[in-house]
């Protein structure tokens, strides 16, 4: 057979790059070494609960054409993410916010949750932060930071917070407003029925080969009396990966997700996201499915989710965008500008983390830029 492009992932940038590809009368082939569609966005239906197997996604945006596009494929509830994290035996609303300082300082107003902020920072005394934590007692102080931010970012980077380069946190949001809307984006939901249907539904029609690794179908392709031909390849799994590794292990840190169905519990902790902020407790949050649709009914299914040390075979999540990362990204970032026609995309080629809606604008923008070229 020939092909104008093989498709290495079937995730969202893949599955997007490839709908829109074939719209234009482009032939294309799918390939994904999982055993499902969908990458991390992949959803599975468990005792009538949409669960998300690879953790936690809700999407949101303010591009409007973005949030036009998506709901092309499905229909979206109205669910708004508002997370609460769990400190001992406390319990804090999240985003920081005026419900968060109130509970935590038994004051009612912005002004004197400013006033206790500053002060907390002025005591301090960090004018120049140089880790992590300097930045963010620089920030917010010591209080949101002891209960909120550092146990939990040291599970996250499996380090100390001194340990750690003071940019991973340029900001901390603070919202002097009884407001827990996690996002500030115009847009926000779920997919009701979750989110594999929206994959399926782009992938419509393609043929799509799963449980292959790009190596392995190279190679049973050209082992063929009659090889399927490909004048254009785009790659969406772990740019070093490709080039073997050649210069080095880019990093990453990885998940490990502990699922546990509870049959006979209607409702086991009341909001879809519960943020655990202590270092001695292993895991950094439980996701209870149901609450992300609304689902009504006996029984219900929680994961838990575990941070990891990344190593070479792991499912790699998060891209360690630190200077060593990013300066051997480059390299690979050359090495990949001299491979002829092909093309790397998405949060692993691109080694950047992507929020979906950016996900798909520059899927949508890498198709603009080859139907322009040709």
């Amino acid at each position: 057979m020939k092909y104008d492009y093989l498709i290495v992932g079937t995730g969202l940038f893949g599955a997007v790059f490839t709908y829109e590809m074939t719209k234009a009368g482009r032939k294309c082939l799918c390939i994904d070494k999982r055993i499902n569609i969908a990458g991390n966005i992949y959803t599975e239906e468990q005792m009538g609960i949409q669960v998300h197997k690879y953790g936690a996604h809700i999407f949101h945006t303010s591009n409007k054409e973005i949030w036009e596009y998506v709901n092309q494929f499905a229909d979206f509830n109205h669910y708004v993410n508002s997370p609460v994290a769990v400190w001992k035996d406390e319990l804090y609303n999240l985003p920081f916010n005026m419900n968060t300082f109130s509970k935590m300082w038994g004051i009612r107003t912005p002004a004197e949750a400013k006033e206790v902020i500053e002060q907390q920072k002025a005591d301090c005394k960090v004018e120049e932060p140089g880790n992590l934590e300097e930045q963010a007692l620089s920030l917010v102080g010591r209080d949101v930071y002891e209960k909120l931010v550092k146990g939990y970012t040291e599970k996250q980077w499996g380090r100390d917070c001194k340990e750690l380069p003071a940019f991973i946190i340029r900001r901390l949001p603070v919202r002097f407003t009884y407001d827990n809307n996690y996002f500030n984006d115009r847009y926000q939901g779920i997919p009701i029925g979750g989110y594999t249907q929206i994959v399926e539904k782009l992938l419509r029609g393609i043929p799509v080969r799963l449980g292959i690794a790009y190596n392995d179908f190279l190679a049973e392709n050209a082992a063929k009396e009659e090889p399927d031909a490909f004048d254009k390849i785009l790659y969406t799994g772990m740019i070093d990966e490709y080039f073997d590794y050649c210069l080095g292990e880019l990093q990453y840190r990885s998940l490990r997700f502990e699922e546990e169905v509870l049959a006979d519990c209607d409702n086991y902790q009341g909001n879809a996201v519960v943020n655990y902020t202590e270092r001695e407790i292993p895991y950094t949050r439980i996701i209870e499915h149901k609450h992300f649709e609304f689902a009504q009914g006996e029984g219900t299914v929680i994961t838990r989710e575990y941070p990891a040390t990344w190593e070479k075979g792991d499912e790699p999540y998060y891209p360690i965008n630190d200077d060593r990362n990013n300066q051997l990204f480059a390299q690979y970032l050359e090495l990949a500008g001299r491979e002829e026609n092909v093309l790397f995309g998405g949060r692993l080629g691109q080694y950047k983390y992507y929020d979906m809606d950016k996900v798909i604008e520059a899927a949508l923008a890498m198709v603009k830029a080859q139907l322009n070229a040709e």
